[in-house]
């Protein structure tokens, strides 16, 4: 950051405290640096022109752009015209007087007058159009709208504001690449790291080498052409669709960061070219999430291939910055080659980590050599970080502040916090990802300079990324589950000065920005507003009604509910307090805005004895031993959302908590079987078996523990369907204990999720 930037910013907050609360909240995210309010609006209508300077190609484009939009989410008609404006308009200028110093900053100002936006440079322009689309879009509704008087001067806080998408696990059309890439330029995003090489596919064309389309961009899933699962899985974007998508980026003022993975997370291209491995063997393209043994070899042939494909990479991709990788490179193979191993001895190198920082150097100097300038994950930091690296720190935030520390610019993309692939919720109505879940608070308050750099080391901080791995998101509806609202969150973090940012005022924006979301046909998740409903289940069956209590995760909207079967709204009952209910009932709840526009879809919870017996997937719990967590669909390329099974590949074992087991006969489960594709590297040590009496195994319910009495033993099918329920008698037994659910199934076999698992009485048909 420049000093001329960082004595802006550092004014801009201060004024921001001021200006802020002198002024009605207006539903813009991010929040601008600087806002104030005066005097009466501005009236948008059909007959208010956008106009540019003539000739000015950049302007012409970001009204375009605003008028798109505001046809798309308002269905009000503007037309892009040449200055000078007649009247009320709304302009677009480019200014090199404007009264902002960053060329991503702008000035907006609101008068009865019209809507004037100026900026330095283009890209500053276009965010201005951004905000001034916002203003025109402050509620749900079409046609006229009135935008308030405010005067706006904005620029970000960060100059790297990431998103990466996983392009390799699984594919995406070009179109959604540019669903994308719209919303990243809404959000004021500027950074695509597109990850286009993995061990499950490889994404990009490389003319030299045509195998690593042809054979390594295809994969056979498990159970290939059973339950749903294609033959062949895959795709690859060709050069000139990858020229495209980079344009309509760049028009957009996003760059795209392509990422190809060395020396690990080379499967494919090994599948495709076996000479780039360590064995010399053709493995198949992976179809296992985690992390796969495969190396590239590093000898001459491998580097230079390897340069060759960076030579077509750069001829495709203008950013300044070319990610390799460089994460969860296992050593095995490494370690068990002579070949290897003499060549670590040709180069004096100590380790392997020292063999795989030679590795990255070479890929360095090479960039380097071409005006470019390696982004590595932060195992680059292990054996040595190359000096021209910059580190793009996952393994919490430590990797940056070591690379901070020894000069080496940083961008923070931590784990778990800034991972899209973690759930939202543990609802159990939530879809797929990994646990434990990260809120959208959780999100807006990360904070991305780590508090252990001083002032000096805090300049190497480039800025924030959030990463969607999609290994469990294999539709663009998972995709904009995960990233929606979140990103909102992200994009505040990462553009606003921290003076400004408040979580209260944020949730009061976000109404708005989800009825664009809904304009737009975006697939938001609206796990943080959603009602949950809970009561004391047992307490409930022995008094024959229940307590129920209402919540949602933000705390925020007010929570109307009914209990006759009618869908909440703003005329229900408000909560404010328990309320008792007769068992059976229905309740259903929903959180309003204030201007009584739902914030997520109604939920309804049966309170009746079946459903209070009954735990579902996510109200079930990990056996003692293991954390791990994740839900999963039955086939690894599903095309809808549900169901869904919370797993522990280390353990196939499941707790219900809290059984109440008087009067309790029988058990019934509803079951899936489950491919066990995860490669797990050292950690497959980790696996727990537990030893069965028959070839395919059993599902065994014990008390207490999963080592106490067992209850009931029900044989898990040899075939057929890969969802089936499971009913069994269960050894009586009384009170409230705990119930250990474990599949005895072999670990070399598949695995079994849980979807629900009900205790059934006596004299009830299970």
């Amino acid at each position: 950051m420049s000093p001329t930037r960082t004595t802006l910013c550092l004014a801009l907050a201060s004024l921001a405290t001021f200006a802020h609360g002198a002024s009605a909240r207006i539903d813009v995210i991010p929040m601008p640096a600087q806002v104030t309010e005066s005097g009466e609006g501005f009236a948008v209508g059909a007959q208010t022109p956008i106009v540019v300077d003539a000739g000015d190609a950049q302007a012409r484009h970001s009204a375009e752009v605003l008028a798109s939009l505001m046809a798309r989410t308002r269905h009000l008609d503007l037309k892009v015209q040449q200055a000078p404006a007649t009247g009320a308009a709304i302009v677009l200028k480019r200014d090199a007087a404007a009264p902002v110093a960053d060329v991503e900053g702008y000035a907006l100002d609101v008068t009865t007058k019209g809507m004037v936006v100026t900026a330095r440079d283009e890209a500053g322009l276009f965010y201005g159009a951004m905000t001034a689309w916002q203003l025109m879009t402050p509620a749900q509704g079409e046609g006229d709208v009135r935008v308030p008087a405010v005067h706006i001067r904005d620029e970000p806080r960060f100059r790297w504001r990431g998103f990466m998408l996983d392009s390799a696990r699984h594919f995406w059309t070009t179109d959604e690449v540019r669903t994308v890439i719209d919303q990243m330029a809404q959000h004021k995003l500027n950074v695509l790291h597109w990850h286009l090489t993995d061990d499950q596919g490889w994404r990009i064309e490389i003319k030299k080498y045509p195998e690593l389309t042809r054979i390594g961009a295809w994969r056979t899933p498990p159970g290939a052409g059973q339950n749903g699962e294609p033959q062949r899985y895959g795709g690859f974007y060709t050069q000139d669709e990858i020229r495209a998508i980079v344009a309509y980026a760049a028009d957009r003022h996003i760059t795209v960061v392509p990422e190809i993975d060395m020396p690990g997370h080379a499967q494919a291209a090994v599948a495709s070219y076996p000479e780039l491995g360590v064995t010399g063997k053709r493995p198949p393209v992976s179809v296992d999430w985690g992390v796969n043994p495969y190396l590239y070899n590093v000898d001459d042939h491998t580097i230079r291939f390897l340069e060759d494909v960076l030579d077509e990479v750069m001829a495709l991709f203008p950013s300044t910055y070319i990610h390799v990788g460089g994460d969860e490179a296992v050593k095995d193979q490494w370690q068990a080659s002579a070949a290897v191993q003499a060549r670590m001895r040709e180069l004096k190198l100590k380790d392997e980590n020292a063999m795989q920082s030679w590795f990255i150097e070479q890929m360095g100097q090479y960039l380097a050599a071409h005006g470019r300038r390696l982004v590595g994950w932060d195992e680059v930091l292990e054996g040595g970080v190359p000096p021209s690296a910059t580190v793009m720190s996952w393994r919490g935030t430590q990797g940056a502040i070591s690379a901070a520390k020894l000069g080496h610019d940083v961008v923070l993309s931590p784990a778990p916090q800034l991972y899209l692939d973690h759930l939202q919720s543990d609802r159990e109505d939530e879809t797929t990802g990994r646990m434990p879940p990260m809120t959208l608070e959780s999100y807006y308050g990360f904070e991305a300079v780590p508090k252990e750099l001083d002032a000096s080391q805090a300049k190497h901080v480039l800025g924030m990324q959030a990463n969607l791995w999609t290994e469990h998101m294999p539709t663009m509806r998972h995709v904009e589950h995960a990233m929606f609202p979140r990103m909102d969150a992200l994009a505040e973090a990462a553009w606003s000065p921290v003076a400004v940012r408040d979580w209260h005022g944020f949730l009061g924006r976000l109404p708005a920005q989800l009825a664009r979301y809904r304009a737009q046909d975006i697939g938001y998740a609206d796990s943080a507003f959603a009602a949950n409903i809970e009561v004391d289940r047992n307490a409930a069956i022995a008094r024959g009604e229940a307590n129920v209590t209402l919540s949602n995760q933000a705390g925020y909207g007010a929570l109307h509910y009914t209990t006759d079967g009618t869908t909440p709204a703003a005329a229900s009952p408000v909560y404010a307090k328990p309320f008792m209910v007769t068992l059976p009932a229905t309740v259903k709840a929903v959180a309003l805005a204030a201007d009584g526009a739902p914030l997520a879809e109604a939920r309804q919870r049966a309170l009746d004895l079946p459903s209070l017996r009954t735990r579902g997937t996510a109200e079930m719990v990990n056996c003692p031993g293991s954390d791990f967590g994740l839900r999963v669909q039955p086939t690894p390329d599903a095309t809808s959302m549900k169901p869904s099974y919370v797993i522990n590949v280390f353990d196939n074992c499941r707790m219900y908590p809290a059984a109440k087991l008087d009067g309790i006969a029988g058990i019934r489960v509803d079951a899936a079987r489950l491919p066990r594709n995860y490669a797990l590297a050292h950690d497959a040590k980790l696996v727990v078996a537990h030893k069965g009496g028959t070839p395919q195994g059993e599902l065994v319910v014990r008390m207490d523990s999963c080592k106490g009495k067992t209850l009931a033993t029900l044989p898990l099918p040899a075939g057929g369907t890969d969802r089936f329920t499971l009913k069994g008698a269960l050894a009586t037994q009384a009170g409230v204990h705990d119930l250990c659910l474990v599949f005895t199934s072999p670990v070399t076999g598949p695995l079994y999720g849980i979807g629900s698992a009900t205790l059934v009485p006596a004299g009830t048909a299970p």
